[in-house]
Formats: structure tokens, sequence, C-alpha cells
């Protein structure tokens, strides 16, 4: 999946555990993006099965969109946490740099990240 469709979903995500109803104008609004933008990814989203959209133009994720929604959202804090654990930058620093990084870190590099920083948890315990 590309960035953009990484950042509609993240989104989404994050929108709807605020609790509210989502539809575009809330995700266009959240990204700073146009409407017909929004338009045309939620209707790329809904083909790939991500999200669904309901009549009322509500927008929910489906159980796969979610998943990857989450793991998205959970490699974000995951870099984000490990950028101020090691390189001890402020977390908007490391927010900043986590959200453009968790878009190219592979599989194999975050697992090393979790396993490194959950050694260093247990350690400190």
């Amino acid at each position: 999946m590309q960035e953009s469709g990484e950042n509609y979903l993240k989104t989404i995500y994050l929108l709807q555990d605020e609790g509210d109803a989502v539809h575009s104008v809330d995700v266009a609004r959240a990204l700073n993006f146009s409407k017909p933008s929004v338009s045309r990814a939620m209707g790329l989203l809904k083909n790939k099965k991500y999200i669904e959209i309901a009549q009322n133009g509500e927008i929910t994720l489906t159980v796969t969109g979610r998943k990857k929604a989450k793991d998205i959202v959970d490699k974000q804090e995951a870099l984000m946490r490990f950028f101020m654990m090691t390189a001890d930058v402020p977390e908007e620093v490391a927010v900043q740099e986590a959200c453009k990084m968790e878009h190219f870190v592979q599989d194999e590099t975050y697992r090393g990240i979790c396993n490194f920083m959950r050694q260093v948890d247990e350690y400190q315990e």
C-alpha cells in the first residue's frame, strides 16, 4: 500500500477512535486535503476492501482496514518511542520523524526495534 493510502487509513482509524461518525469532510479537514482528493482516495480504499461507505456517507473501516490502520499506528508509536529513547529528541521531533519513517521501515527492522525496546524495558525493571 502506498504512503498516502496508509495516511488515509490511519486518519480514519484515529477519527473513529474519537467516537464520532467519520465522513469524507472530516478526513479532508484532518489532513488539510481537498474534498475531491479525499473522495477519490475513499473510492480506492473501498475498492480494496479497507473501508465501507454507508448511504449517509459514513466511513467505517473493515476488519482488514482496521487491522492495517492499527498496525500503522502501532508502528508510528513504536518508532516515536524509539527515537525519543535512543536519539533523545523531543516528542514533537520524534512524532514528525516517526510519521515519515513508518511507511518505509520494513517489518524485520520494525520487529528488531520492538525487540530492542522490550529488552531495554526489561533491563530497567
